[in-house]
This record gives structure tokens, C-alpha cells and sequence, in this order.
């Protein structure tokens, strides 16, 4: 059976993504979002998300290039002077793989992002990272370990699915965008839906009706909204969320 899952990324981070990510949804192919908790555009995202239902949501852990949940001061190791976590994402894996004050850092601040995501009243669908910053053995053991506290169920990976299996996590067979992500046309979208196998896919994307105050340069977040309103997904394929598929 073909099953597919297709996500927003960064919703939150901006109203122009919100409006994509409703747009979408509404009258388009788009079956879940990722939540960035301390973005600046997160309550209104969850507001959004409540007037649609059918929008399964999931948690979009932030550990680079973004906010904290926690006060920088309680995070000294993972922020910059301006406490923001820092972009650099080698220097911040090394730290956190080596140093046990940065680990116990890691894991407030993830809880805390749990905590902040429970406090929304939103079903947790499924948790990732930005960046996919759980490649790092470390973050995804921690996010794993605090998760399953949270309600956890499911999670995307584009590694380590066995032992994301072995710990009672539905992940995606296949996930697709990682190639274009930034660049997922009408016309890439659609080939990949045509070309389905089968099994669990999820295709993630990052729609926005624009470019906005720390959007990605070079990203053509117009067109991913556009190929999520255009795509045409065949009967044969079952749509929705990881808690669809559960």
C-alpha cells in the first residue's frame, strides 16, 4: 500500500509561513506541519492550527540557527552573545557529543521545547529536528528519551530507522525533499507522487507565500506553496499524518 505523508517545516517562523502552511492544507495536498515552538509566529500558528483540525502538527526541535525556549542564561553553552543558538552546526555537535555540562544543557532545552509544544493543547503528531539536526547520536537519543514523556510516537529520520523501530517510533520508510529542499516544484512533486512506492513516504517541504525575516536565500518558498496547491495525488495513495499510519 502506498501511503504518504506530506509536511510544512518551520511553521512558526514567520506569518508568511503560517499563511502557506494554512493555504495548503486548505486547498492543497498538505497533511501535517512542524511546529517551531520559540519562533516568533508560533502562537500564531497554533491558533491557525486549532481552526483546522485535520492538520496533524508535530514538534520542529530547534537546537542551531533559531531561539531557545529557555532563558540564555540557563543555556549559556548553546547560545551566542545575543542568545540565540549558534549557526555553526560542527561546533555544536562536537560540543555536545564531548562535553557533559553542554549535554545536560541539550536536554533542558529539549524539554523545555516539549514542554512549551504540550502547552499548546495540540496532539503531538511527530517530532523532527531543524536542520535535521538529529543525525547527531546525541540529540536523537536525548530527543527520544525526553520524547516518549511527551507522547512521542513518531518521528522522521533519514537514518537510524531500526533503532528508532526498536525504541516504538513509526518513521517513514522514504523521505523526500532532502535533494531539492528549498527548490520542490510542482514539477518535482509530482514526479516523486507518480514514482511512489510503496510503504510510508513523507515528502517535506518549506512553502511561504514569500521570503521573510530570516528566510533561507536562494529558497523558493512561492513555488512549494504552488506545487502543494497543484500536485494531483491518485487515488491508490492514502494520505495524511504519522498518526494516521499509527
Amino acid at each position: 500500500m502506498k501511503r504518504l505523508i506530506i509536511t510544512a517545516d518551520d511553521f512558526g517562523a514567520a506569518p508568511e509561513v503560517n499563511e502557506a502552511v494554512e493555504r495548503a492544507h486548505r486547498d492543497g495536498a498538505l497533511t501535517a506541519a512542524s511546529l517551531m515552538v520559540s519562533a516568533p509566529a508560533a502562537a500564531d500558528a497554533v491558533r491557525r492550527a486549532k481552526e483546522m483540525p485535520s492538520l496533524r502538527v508535530g514538534l520542529h526541535i530547534v537546537l542551531v540557527d533559531g531561539r531557545p525556549a529557555l532563558p540564555a542564561a540557563q543555556i549559556p553553552d548553546l547560545v551566542d552573545k545575543d542568545g540565540f543558538f549558534r549557526t555553526g552546526m560542527a561546533m555544536a555537535g562536537a560540543s555536545m557529543f564531548f562535553r557533559p555540562k553542554v549535554r545536560r544543557q541539550l536536554a533542558e532545552e529539549i524539554e523545555a521545547q516539549f514542554k512549551a509544544f504540550a502547552a499548546t493543547g495540540l496532539a503531538l503528531d511527530h517530532v523532527n529536528t531543524h536542520k535535521h539536526f538529529q543525525l547527531h547520536p546525541t540529540i536523537a537519543s536525548t530527543m527520544i528519551r525526553i520524547g516518549k514523556r511527551y507522547g512521542m510516537t513518531a518521528a522522521r529520520t533519514l537514518a537510524f530507522r531500526a533503532s528508532f523501530r526498536r525504541r516504538g517510533l513509526l518513521v517513514p520508510d522514504r523521505v523526500f525533499g532532502l535533494k531539492w529542499s528549498g527548490q520542490m516544484t510542482a514539477e518535482r512533486v509530482q514526479a516523486i507522487v507518480d514514482a511512489l512506492p510503496d510503504g510510508l513516504n513523507e515528502i517535506y517541504m518549506h512553502p511561504a507565500t514569500g521570503p521573510y525575516p530570516g528566510s533561507a536565500e536562494g529558497y523558493r518558498y512561492a513555488d512549494e506553496l504552488a506545487a502543494l496547491q497543484a500536485v494531483v495525488i491518485p487515488p491508490e495513495i492514502r494520505c495524511g499524518g504519522f498518526a494516521d499510519f499509527a
